[in-house]
């Protein structure tokens, strides 16, 4: 193959261009595909051979080239093209020279992916000696891949720690021997909920003959009924409803959207019916029940969570009065000074 220089033909072997330029494409005199580097071809395995330069590329940059005369006029110059694949068309960064003196002797295309290398790797499965000894692309192709490597275990990281943040959140909002929610959690939510002016239903649960159980059977069996608590509470409660447990043997129900009195008092009888069924503890029956007291929030021209506490609890108290194993509803809610958010006496 000639080229020209300082006025010279000179005579260089194919074997060299294509080790030295191995994404070249040859141009005949008429601006057609005479041959190309053995990269190229493996982005053309159906051959272009004979093809019409622009039939085979759009040149992108300068705009307006469409003849071989154009291309030659642009010699020296930076090109961007595609090559037409298809659906799957690949972009270049190219310069183009004569061969010899004027373009009547052909073109010589030298071409690189550019920053589209990487996919270019993995499209074609291409490999270091596809590339010109000189050519930093590889290079550039490790640090990509480096680095996306170093930013996806960066972001594993970040997701771990962001897991970790939750479940400690998780954990700081949870009772760990029922799983229900705790005092914090439940703290927040009636927080959220009357700041944000959502009306909600509130019941005070307190556990009738709970102290027998741990006297004659000893705390573990307590623990266990503890947790067939936190079931039903689950079973009788909504998603959306928060079930925390507040002490020993005392839990609140929040019912977010419902207020229906009658409704309340339906799921608090069900809960006081399945507590009240026997539980077994390592082969012996413990037995216990529930008192509930119930208030809403829609019961109160402004309603103060610490005012709303104290109503169930006196509801609650009123059941235990009568009978235990009931449910009553706080009638009374007319203003009153501030209440503590919980009662300090002790359970019966």
């Amino acid at each position: 193959m000639e080229v020209q220089q300082a006025g010279q033909v000179l005579s260089v072997p194919r074997e060299a261009f294509d080790r030295l330029m191995p994404l070249h494409v040859l141009l005949d005199a008429r601006g057609r595909i005479a041959g190309y580097g053995a990269t190229f071809a493996k982005l053309v395995p159906e051959g272009l051979i004979g093809t019409p330069m622009f039939e085979a590329f759009e040149v992108r940059r300068p705009s307006g080239l469409c003849s071989t005369a154009d291309l030659a006029a642009r010699a020296g110059e930076r090109l961007r093209l595609v090559l037409k694949r298809g659906d799957r068309p690949v972009s270049f960064r190219g310069i183009v020279m004569p061969l010899a003196s004027g373009a009547g002797q052909g073109m010589i295309l030298n071409l690189s992916f550019g920053i589209g290398v990487v996919d270019a790797v993995r499209s074609y499965a291409l490999t270091d000696g596809d590339f010109a000894a000189t050519d930093l692309a590889v290079e550039m192709m490790y640090l990509v891949e480096a680095k996306t490597t170093a930013m996806e275990t960066l972001k594993g990281f970040a997701l771990r720690l962001q897991g970790d943040k939750q479940t400690a959140e998780t954990q700081a909002m949870t009772d760990t021997l029922t799983g229900l929610s705790n005092r914090r959690a439940l703290a927040q939510a009636l927080e959220r909920m009357t700041r944000s002016g959502q009306a909600f239903g509130l019941m005070h649960i307190d556990l009738d003959y709970f102290k027998a159980v741990n006297d004659t059977f000893g705390h573990a069996a307590g623990d266990h009924v503890l947790r067939r608590v936190a079931d039903v509470l689950h079973l009788e409660t909504r998603a959306e409803d928060v079930v925390a447990r507040v002490g020993g043997d005392e839990f609140v129900a929040v019912f977010p959207d419902r207020t229906e009195v009658a409704h309340l008092e339906v799921i608090a009888r069900r809960m006081i019916d399945s507590m009240s069924l026997p539980i077994e503890f390592d082969g012996k029956i413990c037995r216990v029940s529930a008192s509930i007291g119930i208030t809403t929030s829609d019961s109160y021209p402004e309603p103060e969570i610490g005012r709303m506490q104290h109503d169930a609890d006196a509801a609650l108290y009123a059941s235990k009065r009568a009978g235990r194993g009931q449910a009553r509803v706080h009638q009374d809610a007319k203003p009153a000074p501030s209440y503590p958010s919980q009662t300090d006496r002790r359970r019966a």
